[in-house]
Order: structure tokens, then C-alpha cells, then sequence
């Protein structure tokens, strides 16, 4: 697979490397010529330019490239690296990183932008992940914004212990897909039975979260399965089923927000575009 990193600090560098030990055909682009020799990378393929110029990225022959990773540490940079990726060259999968989690929300399919990397929101996350018992923890957003994958870790005095994953009706668009017990992942079935500490992971519809909240909260009652009386299971929720960022905040690599195609990106989303200027973009 060809790989192009736009931005060759510490986080693409990272990237890089982990992708080059799994054999993948890695291009870094950067505007500083220096960060070839300090980054220690054997094998990758290196071109130096600033990567919201069009030119750049056909020097870079970006229509080759089966992803394009823009890991810079300017937002302004990493969203137009994605549009033009997108637009311009028909690149199938685009990842973005995000440094200012107030930018968040540009990080989408308008601007080109398959998954977004949000290195603050997933640091969050797996705080809270490690406090939150008795609570839903959003782990990671997947479908740009449309699904994400959720933790919830089952308190000691839960209403769902006992239960098996088929007595309970979960959220039409919500699917369990593993329980982690005492730290062994668990492939959950129908006749799983829920204890206490058991860590719970779906995949579900952002939209759906409240459900499961409500579901799983410890005052709820509901979701039991059939009560005496009652002719059968169906109907109920199957659990059978079951997709990183790093990054940091520092402003390593690529700096310019201006480009020539600033333009050239406001004919394409008109709508957003005009959120990179200094009065709705957070730097």
C-alpha cells in the first residue's frame, strides 16, 4: 500500500515508521529539507514542499497513493491537504489530524476528510474510560461523525448483572461487539451472562448513545428480558458482532495556512470555507 504523510514532524514520523515496518510504501512530504536527516527513517521516500500547493502534490504523482495522512500541526494545513486530496486527485481514504479540538467539527466529508484524528478528545476518552464506572465513554468516532465505537464498564450493583446478552433489548442501532473480562476479550454470544466489572464495547450510531446511556444507567429497569408469562425471546437485540491516533499538540511540521488554493477550496465547499479565517478558525 502507498502511504503519503504530509508532514514530517514527530507524529508523521511516527506514522512512518510503524507503516515502513509493516512494509508499506511511505512518502513524506514537508517544508523543511532538515527533518530528513534528524528523523531517522530508512526506506521512505522524501519530497520537500508545501503540500497545499497543487504542483507539490502532483510532483508528489498523489493520484498513486492508496491513503493520504495529514499530520501537520496546523489544521488550516491538514484541511486543505485533505480537500485537494480528495477533489483533485480521488484519493479513496484521507486521514486528518486534528490539534485544536475546537476544529473538530470541519473535520468531516466536506472537507474532504474520511477519519479525523483527535489526539486531545481520545486521551479523553481513555481517562475517562479508566474512571467513569457505571457510565458510557465515547472511544473513538468512526464514518466522520456518523458511528463510534463506546465503553461501558458494568458497576458492581447494576441491574444487568445476571442477565445474558440476549435478554436484553438493546438500541436498534447499537451492536456489542466484545466484553473485556478480567483483561480477556470475550467474542459475546446470546447466552453470554453479564457480571459485574465486565467491560461492555459497542458500536453504535452517535444518535443511539442516549439509548444505550439510559439502558445501561443503574436506576434502569429496563431491557430485562421476558417476564413469566411471556412466549418467547424474539424480538430482542442480538449481541453477536463486531474498528488510533497518536499525535501531538505542538505545531511540528507544516505552518501555512494561506495557499493558492484557498480559493479553490471555497468553490468546493462554500458552505465551510469561509470558517478558515481568523474569525471562526481556532489556530
Amino acid at each position: 500500500m502507498k502511504v503519503v504523510i504530509v508532514g514530517a514532524g514527530s507524529v508523521g514520523s511516527s506514522i512512518a515508521r510503524e507503516l515502513l515496518a509493516h512494509k508499506h510504501e511511505i512518502l513524506l512530504i514537508d517544508l523543511k529539507p532538515e527533518v530528513i536527516g534528524r528523523s531517522g527513517l530508512r526506506g521512505a521516500h522524501w519530497l520537500v514542499g508545501d503540500a497545499c500547493e497543487l504542483s507539490t502534490l502532483q510532483d508528489a504523482k498523489l493520484e498513486d497513493a492508496d491513503v493520504v495522512v495529514s499530520a501537520t500541526g496546523d489544521d488550516k494545513v491538514n484541511l486543505v491537504v485533505s480537500l485537494l486530496a480528495k477533489t483533485e486527485f480521488g484519493i479513496g481514504r484521507t486521514v486528518g489530524r486534528v490539534n485544536n479540538p475546537k476544529n473538530d467539527w470541519m473535520f468531516n466529508d466536506s472537507w474532504g476528510v474520511d477519519v479525523a484524528v483527535n489526539t486531545p478528545q481520545l486521551m479523553t476518552a481513555l481517562v475517562e474510560e479508566a474512571v467513569e464506572i457505571g457510565d458510557l465513554v465515547r472511544l473513538l468516532t468512526l464514518q466522520t461523525g456518523v458511528s463510534s465505537i463506546v465503553e461501558f464498564t458494568v458497576p458492581h450493583d447494576s441491574h444487568a448483572i445476571g442477565l445474558t446478552v440476549g435478554d436484553i433489548d438493546w438500541p436498534e442501532d447499537s451492536t456489542l461487539v466484545a466484553i473485556l473480562r478480567d483483561q480477556a476479550p470475550i467474542t459475546p454470544s446470546r447466552d453470554d451472562v453479564i457480571d459485574g466489572g465486565d467491560e461492555l464495547f459497542f458500536v453504535t450510531t452517535i444518535a443511539a448513545e442516549n439509548q444505550l446511556r439510559e439502558l445501561l444507567s443503574p436506576g434502569s429497569s429496563e431491557g430485562h428480558g421476558p417476564t413469566e408469562g411471556d412466549a418467547s425471546n424474539e424480538g430482542h437485540g442480538s449481541g453477536e458482532g463486531f474498528s488510533s491516533g497518536e499525535g501531538q499538540a505542538s505545531g511540528e511540521g507544516q505552518t501555512t495556512g494561506a495557499s493558492p488554493q484557498a480559493g479553490a477550496t471555497a468553490a468546493v465547499a462554500p458552505a465551510t470555507a469561509d470558517q478558515l479565517d481568523d474569525d471562526g478558525f481556532d489556530g
